[in-house]
């Protein structure tokens, strides 16, 4: 008996180990200097000449220690070209430019420009384009005190019956902008909570996705926990099971800067009960 004990104990401290370690890299992801704390502006794009810099009048707007006048964008028919002013140096993959096409994030792997601690790139929702602006020295980041947390409880780590969908479903996922998406849906996950029966539907991000998405909400949300509710990644199905640990839900990017343009949960993961675990709402600053 005093074997057992001391395997489960030592099992406990391991898991605690575990969800420890994977909350301060959250935390570290945070607080890079590209992370979301760095984020400091969205222009949607027009067709025709935007002009860049932190000078007043320009269509977009830099902070106010980048150079007046950075240079502008030429947008026609989703193509976006960068074209630097003269005596700025503007840096992509740290090497100057002087004109470059700029890939969208649609891609995976956006064209950055940078200069001095400010970087900007395209992102491409429905079609959407805009010039995402971040700042390594912006006031959010250098103000953060940190996540908070519920404590680790092993309550909240769930193994769900995963129920697979035939064909793929495909669920419409609305962001904060008012689009909507459908991402595929290979099945739905089935778990006790509280004494209930509860089901969530995942997505999948992207072709190819090594894990399952999901987008949830519950009742601590807009008091404990950010008001949009949370995301939660979990492995793929194995053997009819999937593992739900909500001791790794966490904020969604939204959080934290008012320039991102998360997913909301799909109206069937909106669940009734409180899942007092993972992360809680950033404090105010």
């Amino acid at each position: 008996m005093l074997a057992l004990s001391t395997a489960l104990l030592a099992a406990d401290a391991d898991y605690a180990r575990e969800i420890a370690e994977w909350r301060s890299k959250r935390e570290a992801g945070l607080r890079a200097p590209d992370g979301w704390l760095t984020v400091v502006g969205l222009d949607w794009l027009r067709e025709g000449t935007s002009r860049v810099g932190s000078a007043q009048g320009s269509e977009v707007t830099l902070p106010a220690d980048a150079p007046a006048r950075v240079g502008t964008l030429e947008v026609a028919k989703g193509h976006v070209v960068f074209h630097a002013s003269q005596g700025v140096t503007v840096k992509s993959k740290d090497k100057p430019v002087e004109t470059l096409e700029l890939h969208s994030d649609k891609t995976g792997d956006p064209d950055v420009l940078a200069v001095g601690a400010v970087s900007m790139f395209v992102i491409d929702r429905g079609g959407r384009v805009g010039l995402r602006v971040k700042d390594a020295d912006s006031a959010r980041r250098r103000n953060f005190h940190g996540l908070t947390w519920y404590p680790v409880r092993d309550e909240y780590r769930v193994a769900a019956r995963f129920v697979p969908y035939a064909p793929v479903k495909q669920v419409p996922i609305a962001n904060v902008l008012g689009m909507v998406e459908p991402l595929p849906s290979p099945g739905y996950a089935v778990f006790r909570l509280a004494g209930r029966e509860l089901r969530l539907d995942p997505v999948l991000e992207e072709p190819g996705a090594k894990e399952l998405f999901f987008i949830f909400r519950d009742a601590t949300a807009g008091k404990e926990t950010y008001p949009a509710g949370r995301f939660l990644y979990s492995a793929m199905p194995k053997d009819g099971q999937v593992v739900l640990d909500f001791n790794k839900a966490y904020s969604p990017p939204c959080a934290f800067t008012a320039f991102a343009t998360c997913p909301l949960p799909p109206r069937q993961n909106r669940l009734d009960v409180r899942i007092e675990a993972g992360e809680k709402r950033p404090p105010e600053e």
